[in-house]
Protein backbone atom coordinates (compact mmCIF):
# COMPACT_ATOMS: atom_id res chain seq x y z
CA UNK A 1 0.00 0.00 0.00
CA UNK A 2 1.52 3.00 -1.12
CA UNK A 3 -1.36 5.89 -2.09
CA UNK A 4 -4.95 5.69 -0.76
CA UNK A 5 -7.88 7.75 -0.52
CA UNK A 6 -11.00 6.62 1.55
CA UNK A 7 -14.26 8.66 1.69
CA UNK A 8 -16.22 10.74 4.09
CA UNK A 9 -18.10 8.15 6.58
CA UNK A 10 -21.49 8.51 4.39
CA UNK A 11 -23.97 6.37 2.75
CA UNK A 12 -22.67 7.70 -0.79
CA UNK A 13 -19.91 10.15 -0.28
CA UNK A 14 -18.42 11.42 -3.15
CA UNK A 15 -14.80 10.93 -2.18
CA UNK A 16 -13.13 15.02 -3.12
CA UNK A 17 -9.50 13.47 -2.33
CA UNK A 18 -6.66 12.09 -4.75
CA UNK A 19 -3.64 10.83 -3.42
CA UNK A 20 -0.73 9.06 -6.14
CA UNK A 21 2.35 7.35 -5.68
CA UNK A 22 4.72 6.58 -8.20
CA UNK A 23 8.64 5.79 -8.59
CA UNK A 24 9.65 9.88 -8.66
CA UNK A 25 6.92 11.42 -6.52
CA UNK A 26 3.61 11.34 -4.09
CA UNK A 27 1.14 13.57 -4.25
CA UNK A 28 -1.84 14.17 -2.26
CA UNK A 29 -5.05 16.71 -3.23
CA UNK A 30 -7.98 17.97 -1.57
CA UNK A 31 -10.38 18.83 -3.88
CA UNK A 32 -12.48 22.10 -1.99
CA UNK A 33 -16.05 20.71 -3.16
CA UNK A 34 -17.60 23.99 -0.43
CA UNK A 35 -17.01 26.26 -3.30
CA UNK A 36 -16.69 25.57 -7.79
CA UNK A 37 -17.93 22.11 -9.07
CA UNK A 38 -15.87 19.04 -10.43
CA UNK A 39 -13.52 19.37 -7.13
CA UNK A 40 -13.26 15.09 -7.24
CA UNK A 41 -11.99 15.59 -11.54
CA UNK A 42 -9.49 18.55 -10.45
CA UNK A 43 -7.57 16.88 -7.52
CA UNK A 44 -7.54 14.14 -9.48
CA UNK A 45 -6.63 15.63 -12.51
CA UNK A 46 -3.47 17.57 -10.48
CA UNK A 47 -1.99 14.57 -8.94
CA UNK A 48 -1.75 12.71 -12.84
CA UNK A 49 -0.41 15.87 -14.66
CA UNK A 50 2.59 16.28 -11.85
CA UNK A 51 6.02 16.62 -13.36
CA UNK A 52 8.49 14.29 -12.30
CA UNK A 53 11.25 17.23 -12.22
CA UNK A 54 10.52 18.93 -8.77
CA UNK A 55 9.01 22.11 -8.83
CA UNK A 56 11.40 24.16 -6.75
CA UNK A 57 10.02 27.98 -6.71
CA UNK A 58 6.46 29.51 -7.45
CA UNK A 59 7.12 30.66 -11.06
CA UNK A 60 7.59 26.56 -12.24
CA UNK A 61 4.57 26.35 -9.88
CA UNK A 62 2.69 28.73 -12.07
CA UNK A 63 3.87 27.59 -15.27
CA UNK A 64 2.99 24.03 -14.43
CA UNK A 65 -0.36 25.33 -13.65
CA UNK A 66 -0.95 27.26 -16.64
CA UNK A 67 0.28 24.37 -19.02
CA UNK A 68 -2.12 21.97 -17.75
CA UNK A 69 -5.40 23.83 -16.77
CA UNK A 70 -6.77 24.11 -19.98
CA UNK A 71 -7.58 20.93 -21.10
CA UNK A 72 -9.09 20.00 -17.88
CA UNK A 73 -11.35 23.38 -18.16
CA UNK A 74 -12.77 22.96 -21.44
CA UNK A 75 -13.52 19.35 -21.16
CA UNK A 76 -16.09 20.27 -17.37
CA UNK A 77 -17.10 23.47 -19.59
CA UNK A 78 -18.70 20.36 -22.01
CA UNK A 79 -19.84 17.97 -18.84
CA UNK A 80 -21.51 21.62 -17.09
CA UNK A 81 -22.99 22.70 -20.92
CA UNK A 82 -24.65 19.29 -20.98
CA UNK A 83 -26.27 19.44 -17.64
CA UNK A 84 -27.13 23.06 -18.33
CA UNK A 85 -28.28 25.59 -15.92
CA UNK A 86 -26.96 26.23 -11.79
CA UNK A 87 -24.18 23.98 -12.57
CA UNK A 88 -22.89 25.57 -15.57
CA UNK A 89 -23.33 28.98 -13.95
CA UNK A 90 -21.21 27.77 -10.45
CA UNK A 91 -18.20 26.48 -13.06
CA UNK A 92 -18.33 29.63 -15.02
CA UNK A 93 -18.28 31.89 -11.64
CA UNK A 94 -16.09 29.78 -9.68
CA UNK A 95 -14.21 26.75 -11.62
CA UNK A 96 -13.05 24.01 -9.53
CA UNK A 97 -10.81 24.31 -5.89
CA UNK A 98 -8.08 21.86 -5.04
CA UNK A 99 -4.69 21.96 -2.51
CA UNK A 100 -1.57 20.41 -3.80
CA UNK A 101 1.25 18.84 -1.95
CA UNK A 102 3.84 16.74 -3.07
CA UNK A 103 7.17 15.18 -2.66
CA UNK A 104 9.93 14.07 -5.18
CA UNK A 105 12.07 10.88 -4.32
CA UNK A 106 15.18 13.44 -4.02
CA UNK A 107 13.31 14.85 -0.94
CA UNK A 108 12.46 18.07 -2.44
CA UNK A 109 8.64 19.25 -1.71
CA UNK A 110 6.48 21.76 -2.04
CA UNK A 111 2.67 22.19 -1.22
CA UNK A 112 -0.48 24.83 -1.81
CA UNK A 113 -3.00 24.60 0.83
CA UNK A 114 -3.48 22.71 3.87
CA UNK A 115 -2.52 19.47 2.63
CA UNK A 116 0.68 18.36 4.39
CA UNK A 117 3.76 16.27 3.40
CA UNK A 118 6.06 14.42 6.42
CA UNK A 119 9.31 13.09 7.35
CA UNK A 120 9.82 10.69 9.83
CA UNK A 121 13.23 9.71 11.47
CA UNK A 122 13.24 6.35 13.09
CA UNK A 123 15.93 7.09 14.42
CA UNK A 124 15.87 10.02 16.13
CA UNK A 125 12.21 10.54 16.23
CA UNK A 126 12.09 13.95 14.96
CA UNK A 127 9.06 14.88 12.66
CA UNK A 128 9.39 17.10 9.82
CA UNK A 129 6.32 18.69 7.89
CA UNK A 130 5.58 21.53 5.35
CA UNK A 131 2.97 22.95 7.53
CA UNK A 132 3.28 25.81 9.84
CA UNK A 133 1.36 25.83 13.75
CA UNK A 134 -0.95 22.95 14.20
CA UNK A 135 -3.68 26.18 14.69
CA UNK A 136 -3.31 27.55 11.23
CA UNK A 137 -5.73 24.53 10.56
CA UNK A 138 -8.26 26.84 11.49
CA UNK A 139 -7.66 29.06 8.71
CA UNK A 140 -8.89 29.21 5.05
CA UNK A 141 -6.62 27.12 3.05
CA UNK A 142 -4.86 28.75 -0.39
CA UNK A 143 -6.65 26.35 -3.00
CA UNK A 144 -5.36 25.82 -6.82
CA UNK A 145 -8.92 26.88 -8.84
CA UNK A 146 -8.44 25.27 -12.61
CA UNK A 147 -9.23 29.07 -14.20
CA UNK A 148 -8.04 31.51 -11.69
CA UNK A 149 -4.47 32.74 -11.38
CA UNK A 150 -2.47 31.26 -8.03
CA UNK A 151 -1.49 33.46 -5.14
CA UNK A 152 2.47 33.52 -4.83
CA UNK A 153 2.18 33.93 -0.81
CA UNK A 154 0.22 30.34 -0.88
CA UNK A 155 3.11 28.81 -2.46
CA UNK A 156 5.49 26.95 0.06
CA UNK A 157 8.25 24.55 -0.62
CA UNK A 158 11.79 23.00 0.79
CA UNK A 159 13.54 20.08 1.07
CA UNK A 160 13.64 17.62 3.40
CA UNK A 161 16.42 16.03 5.63
CA UNK A 162 16.74 12.66 4.79
CA UNK A 163 18.86 9.51 5.65
CA UNK A 164 18.31 5.64 5.72
CA UNK A 165 15.80 6.05 8.32
CA UNK A 166 13.60 8.26 6.96
CA UNK A 167 9.78 7.87 5.68
CA UNK A 168 8.25 10.59 3.60
CA UNK A 169 4.52 10.83 3.38
CA UNK A 170 1.83 12.94 2.83
CA UNK A 171 -1.65 13.48 3.96
CA UNK A 172 -4.47 15.66 3.09
CA UNK A 173 -5.81 18.07 6.04
CA UNK A 174 -7.71 15.91 8.10
CA UNK A 175 -5.22 13.09 8.82
CA UNK A 176 -2.57 15.66 8.50
CA UNK A 177 -3.99 17.36 11.53
CA UNK A 178 -4.56 14.12 13.60
CA UNK A 179 -0.37 13.30 12.67
CA UNK A 180 0.60 16.62 13.95
CA UNK A 181 -1.28 16.65 16.86
CA UNK A 182 -0.44 13.45 17.90
CA UNK A 183 3.33 14.36 17.28
CA UNK A 184 2.89 17.45 19.52
CA UNK A 185 0.81 15.64 22.17
CA UNK A 186 3.93 12.83 22.15
CA UNK A 187 6.27 15.82 23.08
CA UNK A 188 3.78 17.96 24.55
CA UNK A 189 6.50 19.90 26.81
CA UNK A 190 8.12 21.30 23.73
CA UNK A 191 4.98 22.49 21.98
CA UNK A 192 3.04 23.34 25.02
CA UNK A 193 2.33 27.20 23.85
CA UNK A 194 1.62 25.75 20.03
CA UNK A 195 -1.35 23.19 21.65
CA UNK A 196 -2.39 25.91 24.30
CA UNK A 197 -2.71 28.56 21.65
CA UNK A 198 -4.93 25.91 19.30
CA UNK A 199 -6.97 25.15 22.13
CA UNK A 200 -7.94 28.57 22.97
CA UNK A 201 -9.34 28.85 19.05
CA UNK A 202 -12.15 27.33 20.40
CA UNK A 203 -12.79 25.10 17.54
CA UNK A 204 -13.30 21.39 16.53
CA UNK A 205 -10.15 20.96 16.16
CA UNK A 206 -9.08 22.59 19.73
CA UNK A 207 -11.53 19.46 20.67
CA UNK A 208 -9.27 17.00 18.89
CA UNK A 209 -6.50 18.25 20.74
CA UNK A 210 -8.27 18.13 24.07
CA UNK A 211 -9.20 14.53 23.97
CA UNK A 212 -5.28 14.09 22.55
CA UNK A 213 -3.82 15.08 26.12
CA UNK A 214 -6.51 13.28 27.86
CA UNK A 215 -3.87 10.30 26.91
CA UNK A 216 -1.95 8.89 29.71
CA UNK A 217 1.09 8.40 26.92
CA UNK A 218 1.36 8.33 23.07
CA UNK A 219 3.83 7.16 21.51
CA UNK A 220 4.34 8.18 18.16
CA UNK A 221 5.82 5.61 16.00
CA UNK A 222 4.07 2.93 17.27
CA UNK A 223 0.25 4.02 17.57
CA UNK A 224 0.30 7.08 14.54
CA UNK A 225 3.12 6.21 12.20
CA UNK A 226 3.01 2.02 12.08
CA UNK A 227 -0.43 1.92 12.59
CA UNK A 228 -1.29 4.72 9.42
CA UNK A 229 1.47 2.73 7.16
CA UNK A 230 1.73 -0.35 7.63
CA UNK A 231 -2.00 -0.71 7.16
CA UNK A 232 -2.02 -3.99 4.50
CA UNK A 233 -4.80 -2.41 2.44
CA UNK A 234 -7.44 0.12 2.69
CA UNK A 235 -9.68 -1.46 4.65
CA UNK A 236 -7.21 -2.17 6.92
CA UNK A 237 -6.77 1.70 7.36
CA UNK A 238 -10.20 2.83 7.16
CA UNK A 239 -10.99 0.57 10.11
CA UNK A 240 -8.25 2.42 11.80
CA UNK A 241 -9.77 5.80 11.05
CA UNK A 242 -13.04 4.42 11.95
CA UNK A 243 -11.65 4.05 15.26
CA UNK A 244 -10.39 7.46 16.05
CA UNK A 245 -13.33 8.91 14.53
CA UNK A 246 -14.90 7.11 17.79
CA UNK A 247 -12.49 8.20 20.07
CA UNK A 248 -12.84 12.10 18.59
CA UNK A 249 -9.14 12.28 17.57
CA UNK A 250 -9.89 13.02 13.99
CA UNK A 251 -12.29 15.37 12.22
CA UNK A 252 -15.07 14.14 9.43
CA UNK A 253 -13.77 14.36 5.69
CA UNK A 254 -12.21 12.52 3.05
CA UNK A 255 -8.92 10.58 4.09
CA UNK A 256 -5.98 10.65 1.87
CA UNK A 257 -2.48 9.47 2.22
CA UNK A 258 0.57 8.27 0.14
CA UNK A 259 3.98 7.10 1.03
CA UNK A 260 7.45 7.40 -0.44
Amino acid sequence: MKALSIAKFDEGAVNEDAAQCTEKWIAVSDGAGGGGVFADKWSRYLVEHLPDLPITDYQAFDSWIDGIWEPFYNACEKTAEAEGGMLLNKFYDEGSFATLVAVWKEGQWMSYGDSVAFCFDRKTGRLQHTFGRIVDFNKPPYLVNCKDPTDENGFKSGTFETDEESIVFAASDALAHYILMMYEVAHRDEFADELQEAIDAQTKNSNFIRMALGMKKVDFEKSVVDKLLNGKNSWNVKQHLQGLRNKKLIGHDDYSLAIL
